[in-house]
């Protein structure tokens, strides 16, 4: 097999679905397109929301707000693209292309972790100390806690970007996906495969398993103190404040972890395509139930 180190090579083959052709992709088209126009259209009114009414102007719903604003993000570095490969039923992208949206998807899933943790830590504080809650969770804290979430993702990432860009890649250029994730450069790469396995597999701990593992302990403790709560009606209202960001980080963590802790080959990126179209396109449509 030819090698040859990835400054001399200008393009990618993103395959796509493959299984997915003729009307069946005009069908999968058209359905994608439709939750990306609603999506968008939900998060920003979402986020305009947020903004003008005044009886939204609390920690919980600027992390909403906040939320919204990185999920279009994170949408709209993979969807637009994801959908010209699905139209031509495979496409092409630059080298230089493919290495940004991986980094970006990278930085912004990275982004977003945090952030759910940040929303755990404060429905934890809105809980479990109650009578602290304003003096804690006030507006510095908030921003401050924003801002770490965008800067810590792009920070830790450039790990991955840095390895990314001193790979050296084998004919055939073909990625496996709909987008350029992470671990179809493990095929790709003529040398270091089982460095790269390990540095996905490192750089996962920062990103998905260190704020999973704090969601949990912050939901341990809001559940040991509602369910210390004697009114039901008490117990009930206090669930249902923190209901829905369980359900989203349910499923966002656990779509994250599917993927991310098994192995890559043939047979699990396959599966683990139809999974990302899972967390990436529907589990963002879950924010509003935060409004509702």
């Amino acid at each position: 097999m030819a090698k040859a180190n990835h400054s001399s090579v200008t393009k990618f083959f993103l395959l796509g679905f493959p299984d997915i052709t003729g009307y069946k992709a005009i069908v999968f088209f058209l359905v994608i397109l439709a939750f990306y126009i609603f999506t968008l259209m939900i998060n920003t009114l979402v986020m305009v929301l947020v903004s003008i009414k005044s009886q939204l102007h609390s920690p919980m719903y600027f992390f909403l707000q906040q939320l919204s604003l990185v999920e279009s993000t994170f949408l709209t570095v993979v969807v637009p693209n994801m959908l010209r490969v699905i139209w031509l039923e495979g496409a092409t992208i630059s080298v230089i292309g493919c290495i940004t949206q991986a980094y970006l998807y990278c930085a912004i899933g990275c982004a977003e972790c945090h952030l759910l943790t940040v929303m755990a830590y404060d429905r934890y504080l809105a809980i479990c100390n109650p009578l602290r809650y304003n003096t804690i969770m006030n507006t510095r804290l908030q921003h401050l806690l924003v801002i770490y979430c965008w800067v810590f993702g792009f920070l830790v990432t450039q790990i991955t970007l840095n390895f990314l860009c001193q790979l050296e890649f084998c004919d055939p250029y073909l990625i496996d996906h709909f987008f350029c994730d992470i671990f179809p450069f493990v095929k790709l790469s003529c040398f270091y495969k089982f460095a790269l396995q390990m540095e996905i597999l490192i750089i996962s701990i920062p990103i998905i398993v260190m704020p999973f593992i704090l969601v949990i302990i912050s939901y341990i403790c809001v559940f040991i103190t509602i369910f210390g709560i004697s009114s039901s009606n008490g117990r009930k209202k206090s669930f249902s404040t923190c209901s829905s960001h369980l359900t989203v980080v349910t499923m966002y963590y656990g779509t994250l972890v599917t993927i991310y802790t098994v192995p890559a080959d043939d047979e699990t990126l396959t599966i683990n395509k139809f999974i990302s179209v899972l967390y990436i396109v529907v589990t963002p449509l879950f924010n509003p139930s935060y409004i509702v």
